[in-house]
């Protein structure tokens, strides 16, 4: 936390420094602690009603894409590092008027499932198979696609027989039928993907997928 006339002064004293990276966690905090402007709480002392000696003093620092990802992994795993299924201490935020999610078919190999992930409201598998990842709300998961390991945001559309495998898909993508995503590192990258250190594939807000 921050009062602006600090934050401020400090952004400006590191805009003036030609050899800071500008970031907060490398750059702006440790001027603040520098100058003596800053405090320091130790969360491991903060005792959470209700939390698990694993989730206890949870910290991460998401200012890269692989960190970004692994905050997100730590949500959907049985036994989450990051705890929102606390009820003795709740996490309160705005949660949009969206229906619950929905897993509809079950015929052959059209089953719509979802294991070990975390499936937001208004989400819609529709006989694909969604594993290990995390769907924001209003996404559709097509019949035979499937998701991994991958972090797929607000309203996107993985369409039939689609691949997509340790990936970040912004909101709004439409991912056609039969595409890859996340499979093949280099054809991401030919396509205009980044892709992160850890080999994380990243589609950008409405950016189009080719096949």
């Amino acid at each position: 936390m921050f009062s602006t006339d600090v934050l401020v002064d400090a952004l400006r004293k590191d805009a003036d420094d030609e050899s800071s990276r500008h970031d907060i966690g490398g750059n702006l905090i440790p001027r603040l602690v520098r100058d003596g402007g800053a405090d320091v709480y130790d969360f491991t002392t903060n005792k959470v009603p209700g939390a698990y000696p694993e989730d206890t003093g949870y910290w991460r620092d998401v200012g890269t894409l692989d960190a970004y990802y692994d905050a997100h992994m730590d949500l959907r795993s049985a036994t989450p590092k990051f705890n929102l299924y606390n009820d003795r201490w709740p996490i309160l935020t705005h949660v949009p008027s969206e229906p619950p999610a929905k897993f509809v078919h079950d015929d052959g190999d059209r089953v719509g499932r979802a294991i070990d992930s975390l499936v937001s409201n208004g989400v819609i598998v529709s006989g694909g198979l969604v594993r290990d990842s995390v769907l924001s709300p209003g996404v559709r998961v097509n019949s035979w696609a499937t998701v991994e390991r991958s972090i797929i945001m607000h309203n996107t559309v993985i369409g039939r027989h689609a691949v997509v495998r340790d990936a970040i898909i912004d909101k709004h993508v439409v991912v056609p039928p039969s595409a890859e995503v996340g499979v093949d590192k280099e054809h991401d990258r030919a396509r205009g993907f980044v892709v992160s250190d850890a080999g994380i594939t990243v589609v950008g807000k409405g950016q189009a997928v080719p096949i």
